[in-house]
């Protein structure tokens, strides 16, 4: 389960994920180059090896530390896309093809802008497929994907099933884990309503519906997604024309009508603690980032929960981020996000610990966003809070949740 939402105004866009994944399984926030002259013929994706492009787009990416692609990221051209999870009528439930992450990371590196990185996702479907186990541990889980991507000037939500698909160009929008395009969808695969209906998937009544067409209604209910998307779009209509970090922060760490009460969540939180049978995925890591002609500025929290850990500022300056990147190559026990865990797994269990991280977050937060200060100070902050809160959390560790 994921959150994504997208703000345009004011001669900027804004971009916010959540990526919820399988409790204990690591991501990692990293800064890929630009590359130019590649000579390598292939690529290596998560299942398939295609052909490479020699010239590619820096990239910041959050990803899971086992896949090639990712969950969400940015491109040093301002392009940002996050993926969700949609279980269409279509997944393919055998078989190897490009995960949805793949195609998030084929865009970035290939788009020039948004329109550019829609297609190169949808050229890759269509040679390709999408499918391939995407859980960490649960093989069995697969899905189709639709994504959000945006630059400085426009935002296209894309929506796919199978190797189908349908965009439309947008300005304030949120997705979660259901298709909601109709019939005003501006782009869509090649005669779409009439290899809908070839297929057996609609019987050519009335006007063509994407998410009617190609939905499912069981997982979307169990993972709250309408709810979930509600919240989104409750927030994003809350926020100035210009939007702002904190405004974006909060839609992130939204708990809903259940607020403190992590026991008694029910899938339909933005900010997802994972808990039981019915509820097994947490927020894992979450991105913000505002586009405009003139920077790529971000913040991301490189650790689980957003609701308990800090936004901290990165751009494509090579001396930011020093606190919150990881090394590519290195080891996932290396991570941000594996030494938040004991911080992470404390403040489940123990409310006061809990209450004094969140008041000693929102203490430093703001001045990092406002980034008041050169990088390398930021990031000493950072460093600085990150280390009080490991060491109180090894005080009286609380013990690893239980894998469901």
């Amino acid at each position: 389960m994921c959150d994504t939402l997208v703000l345009h105004g004011e001669g900027a866009t804004w971009f916010a994920k959540n990526s919820d994944r399988e409790p204990l399984e690591p991501q990692r926030l990293v800064r890929l180059p630009a590359v130019h002259g590649d000579p390598d013929a292939t690529v290596q994706t998560t299942y398939l090896r295609i052909p490479q492009t020699a010239s590619r787009h820096a990239v910041i990416l959050s990803q899971p530390t086992w896949m090639w692609g990712a969950e969400m990221g940015v491109n040093a051209r301002g392009v940002a896309i996050g993926n969700e999870a949609v279980f269409t009528r279509l997944v393919a439930r055998q078989g190897e093809a490009l995960l949805g992450m793949d195609l998030l990371r084929l865009a970035l590196e290939r788009g020039d802008d948004a329109r550019h990185a829609l297609d190169v996702i949808v050229e890759h479907l269509a040679r390709y497929g999408q499918g391939g186990p995407a859980g960490y541990r649960d093989k069995k889980f697969r899905y189709d994907n639709s994504f959000l991507i945006a630059d400085p000037r426009e935002c296209w939500v894309l929506e796919t099933a199978g190797r189908f698909w349908a965009a439309k160009r947008v300005a304030r929008y949120a997705i979660s884990n259901q298709l909601t395009l109709g019939a005003d969808f501006d782009l869509s695969s090649p005669d779409l309503p009439g290899e809908a209906r070839r297929a057996g998937l609609w019987n050519g009544r009335g006007d063509f519906h994407f998410a009617r067409t190609f939905d499912t209604w069981l997982l979307p209910w169990v993972g709250g997604a309408r709810t979930r998307r509600g919240l989104s779009e409750r927030a994003l209509a809350q926020c100035a024309a210009g939007g702002d970090w904190a405004s974006l922060a909060a839609a992130l760490r939204q708990h809903g009508d259940r607020g403190d009460d992590l026991r008694g969540h029910n899938n339909r939180q933005v900010c997802l603690h994972a808990g039981g049978f019915w509820r097994p995925s947490q927020t894992t890591a979450s991105l913000i980032a505002r586009l405009s002609d003139d920077t790529v500025e971000l913040a991301a929290t490189g650790t689980s929960a957003p609701c308990l850990g800090l936004f901290q500022p990165l751009s494509f300056d090579e001396a930011s981020g020093g606190a919150v990147l990881s090394d590519p190559a290195a080891p996932a026990a290396e991570t941000l996000w594996a030494a938040f865990e004991p911080v992470h797994w404390r403040a489940l269990a123990d409310a006061p610990f809990r209450q004094a991280l969140r008041a000693s977050r929102d203490a430093l937060e703001p001045g990092l966003l406002a980034r008041s200060g050169e990088w390398a100070a930021l990031a000493g902050r950072a460093r600085q809070w990150h280390g009080e809160w490991q060491g109180r959390a090894a005080e009286k560790p609380a013990p690893r949740p239980r894998r469901w």
